[in-house]
This record gives C-alpha cells, structure tokens and sequence, in this order.
C-alpha cells in the first residue's frame, strides 16, 4: 500500500516531462525548423543573459550581506540579520509592478525631474526599467534571501582555526575571506545561486510585464496567442533539458569533497567590531537591499492601492481570494499528503527503489510550472477529446472535457511542482526521530501504516505545518502554471494583479498583489524566527 502510494506520487511527477518529451518528437520537424530560423535564438540567449545576471547578482549580494552579518558588528546587525529575509516575501512581478510605477516614462521619479528641469520626454537619458537588465533586478532582490540564508548558516559553521592560520601567514582579512571562508562555504552558496537559477528561468510574470522575451514567455505565447501546441511541447523540452542540467549540476559540484572543519575543537570566528566609515559602510550595504527589496515596494504599494477603485472587500475580489485560499489549501494539503507517502517509503525501504522514487518526486521543483502546465495537458486533452469523440459514436453523447480545465489536475500540477519543498520540510523533520522508535513501534505490533500514524506524524506536527505554510504561500504566488491551467472563469489574486499589469492599471494591481505579498510574509517570519535563534 505505501510503496503503490509512494511510486504513484513519482511516477506523476514524472508524467508531464514524459508528455512533453513526448509531444515535442512527434510535433513534427517543420516547427522545429521554423522555431530555429526565428525565437529560439533569441529565447535562449535572452535566457543565458538574464540567468547570468541573477547568479552573479544573488551571489553578490547573498555572499555580502551574509559575511556582514555573521563576521562583523556594527549598530543595527542585529536587526539586519533577520530584515535581510523579508524581501522573500515578495512575488518578482509584484516587485517589477512597484518599480514600474516610480521609474517608468510616466512614473513619479521622471515626471518629478521633468517638472524641475523643464525637460522634454526627448532632452534626458533615464535607464529604462522595461528592459533585461530590469527584469534581472526585480529577480535579484526576491531572490538574493536564497543564498544569505545558506551562506550565512555556512559561516556560522566554520571555525576560526584556518581564517586565523591564514591570517598569521600574511594574508589580509580580505584575502583570508576570498583564499579560506569563501571556499569553505562553496557547497553552500552554490546551492543557493542555482536555486535561484532554477526560479530565474520559471519566472513568467516579471519578463512578461518588462517585455523580455524568454522560453517561459515563449511557452505562454505558442500556447495561447498562436494556439501551436507543438512549438509550446517544444519550447518546454528546451526549457526542461536546461532546467534538468541545473539540476544535475548542482547534484555534482557536491561531488565526494568535504568542506566541514576536521580538527577536534571547533572555535567559532570572533566577530571583528567595525567603527567609523567601515560600520557606515556596512550598514549601508545591508540597507540597501532590504529598502529596495522590501520597504520602498510596501509604501509604493500601499499608495498604489489607496488610489485605486479596487475594493478588496467587493463580491469579486472576495472571489478572487476565496479561490486563490482553496487552490492553496487544497494543493497544500494534497502536496503534504503525497511527501508524506513518499518520504516515509524512502525511510521504511531504505532500497535503491526508495531512493530513485525520491528523487523523482524532487525533478519537480527543477521544472518551471508552464512546462509542467503543457506537460498534464498535453496527455490529458488527448484522453478527454478520445472519450469524447467514443461517446459521440458510441451513445451520441458528448462528454465535453472531463479533466482538461479542471481544478483537480490544476492541483496536481501543483503537486508536481512544489512535492519538492514539502518533502524536504518533512525529511528534515523525519531525521529527528530515532530508528529505535521505529524498532519499538515494530516489537509492539505496529505495521508501517501504524508507526506512521501513531509514532511518527504527532512528532513530526512542526515539520509538517511548516511544510503545508511553505507550499500554500507558494501556490498563491504562482503564475505561469496557472494562467495556462485554471478553470474557465476562475480568476486568483495572482492571475486578477497579472491582468490589471498588463492592461497598464498598475494602480489596481496593487491591491491583490499586497495580499499576496501578506501571505507570503508567513514563512518569512517563521525563517526570521529561525535566524534570531540560530546565533
């Protein structure tokens, strides 16, 4: 019963990337042809350049920020530790809306300069926020909290004997950082660029707002707007054979090295006090990001929705949160279920079937959510418009779209793609609980169903909350996957803030896009509350 569960989850996660395999070898070679001769060039390259970006951007950033916090003192380090988390919560589109409202041609930053100099829309240069570097931007400031939060734990792990040996051989606390702590931490803090080169190339809602043309936009585009769905199962395949290479890539720049401290003491590093120009400096560099990252968007938002007409208490806007809150809870609570079956087999058959069920459940979150859009519905609206079509000579009777378009395989796609972080909460958890309570629950007469339930579930309670909070409020700011997927005239905060962007009513999109931004502000205090405890 629990393996038939367990493979059952792995063999959905790997469905949508068999379909669009599947689907783009037997789209035909003249779609390839033609996507050859005009966007895939330009989608692939603007993807490189925008994925570089990020990776050198969050690495900057990350990396600063986080030896700031954990090496130095200076006023406010305290604070800065755990504010450096907040522009988590922020979806990148929601953040590109913000700053195309003060920075774009009519925004408040160039109509003011316009207003003092007397200029003419043709006498300046301003840097146009609508561009790749732009969109590099947004993503860089939601995203950098990835690699701070694993580069910060690294630092804190390493002991001060090699930075201090280093020092005493001549080098500089500079080079000493560069030669000895920043190695030491290079599992670490690759992990976290490639995490955020994964979410570069799922990102649909910020390219499109800023016009970059990507494979994410690209799938969207065939789907939809020219309704080919072999250039979308193609476009996807692109996008999947990259994403799985990031995600091998990042198995094995792990490789068999070891990077922990292998002596007998461990001495954690003295925190260097900073005074003068150097604590200002420091503590202007910190600012930064979290100003830019987190508090200048909430005021800007704040004032974008006090001027608009959207009443977020009006029967439509309700609607709107009430399907975006049952679309979460339900693919949460679906999602939990699912690590649940898988993370419990991978501990009960400690096989190499165990292990490959796990980490096929993982290819998921290595996969954008328009591939897995494409991915279920490609096989999907096959089989609706099969039985459809033997209904109709069979019975005469028309079936319609069973599956296709509906909120179940809506969740499911959820699932898929955020299984991932779920089971990662739970295994976390699961490590905590001894093998020997297994061997008890065993001698008492307890099969694996009974452990699960009686032993291991009521210990794992934290685990599992944080778990079903970290998938909802993923779910919530979800886009490309459920523009393609949802329900006919089934709107959700994030697809109704999506509309109103595109249709240049930036006032109005605020509004959803500041619940949105409260909701996801949930796991960031739960991370903030960790942060604080960790020191």
């Amino acid at each position: 019963m629990l393996a038939l569960a367990a493979w059952a989850v792995a063999l959905a996660c790997l469905l949508p990337m068999l379909a669009v395999a599947l689907a783009a070898l037997t789209g035909g070679t003249g779609t390839v042809a033609q996507l050859m001769e005009t966007v895939l060039p330009r989608y692939a390259g603007t993807t490189l350049a925008l994925v570089s970006m990020v990776a050198c951007g969050t690495f900057a950033l990350g990396v600063g920020s986080a030896w700031l916090v954990t090496m130095t003192r200076f006023p406010g380090v305290r604070l800065f530790e755990i504010a450096l988390v907040l522009p988590l919560a922020f979806p990148a589109y929601v953040l590109a809306y913000a700053y195309t409202y003060i920075l774009d041609h009519p925004g408040i930053v160039q109509a003011t300069l316009r207003q003092i100099t007397g200029w003419g829309p043709r006498d300046y240069w301003f840097p146009e926020i609508r561009s790749l570097p732009g969109a590099a931007a947004m993503l860089i400031l939601v995203l950098y909290p990835y690699v701070y939060l694993l580069a910060r734990a690294a630092f804190l792990q390493q002991s001060s004997a090699a930075f201090l040996a280093a020092r005493t051989l001549g080098h500089s606390a500079w080079s000493a950082f560069w030669r000895v702590s920043l190695p030491m931490a290079r599992p670490a803090i690759a992990g976290g660029v490639l995490l955020t080169v994964m979410e570069t190339i799922a990102d649909y809602g910020t390219v499109d707002h800023f016009s970059v043309q990507t494979f994410a936009t690209g799938i969207y585009t065939s789907w939809f707007t020219l309704a080919d769905r072999s250039a979308a199962a193609q476009l996807a395949l692109c996008l999947l054979v990259f994403a799985l290479l990031l995600a091998v890539a990042e198995r094995m720049q792990r490789g068999k090295a070891q990077y922990h401290h292998t002596g007998k003491a461990h001495v954690r590093m003295p925190p260097e006090p900073l005074e003068g120009w150097r604590a200002g400096l420091a503590v202007a560099l910190c600012a930064v990001p979290v100003t830019l990252g987190f508090a200048l968007p909430v005021a800007v938002l704040f004032a974008m929705g006090i001027g608009s007409e959207q009443d977020l208490f009006s029967r439509r806007y309700i609607a709107f949160t009430s399907n975006s809150l049952t679309l979460a809870g339900t693919a949460a609570a679906v999602t939990l279920v699912a690590a649940i079956a898988v993370g419990f087999y991978q501990r009960s058959r400690p096989t190499r079937a165990g292990a490959f069920a796990g980490h096929v459940a993982r290819l998921g979150y290595a996969v954008p959510g328009g591939v897995i859009a494409v991915g279920l519905l490609v096989p999907f609206a096959a089989f609706d418009n099969a039985l459809d079509a033997w209904m109709r000579s069979t019975f005469e009777i028309s079936t319609g779209l069973l599956v296709t378009g509906s909120i179940w395989l809506l969740v499911a796609a959820y699932m898929v793609r955020f299984l991932a972080a779920a089971l990662g909460a739970y295994e976390g958890g699961q490590a905590t609980v001894h093998a020997n309570m297994d061997a008890a629950a065993r001698s008492l007469g307890q099969g694996p169903l009974g452990t699960l339930t009686r032993v291991h579930l009521p210990i794992l309670t934290p685990s599992l909350l944080t778990a079903l909070l970290i998938v909802f409020v993923d779910v919530m700011k979800e886009l490309p996957a459920t523009l393609i997927m949802r329900p006919f005239n089934f709107d959700t905060l994030a697809v109704q803030a999506h509309r109103l962007a595109a249709d240049e009513r930036l006032d109005g999109a605020a509004v959803p896009s500041l619940v949105i931004v409260a909701v996801g502000l949930l796991p960031v205090i739960l991370i903030c509350r960790q942060v604080g405890r960790r020191r």
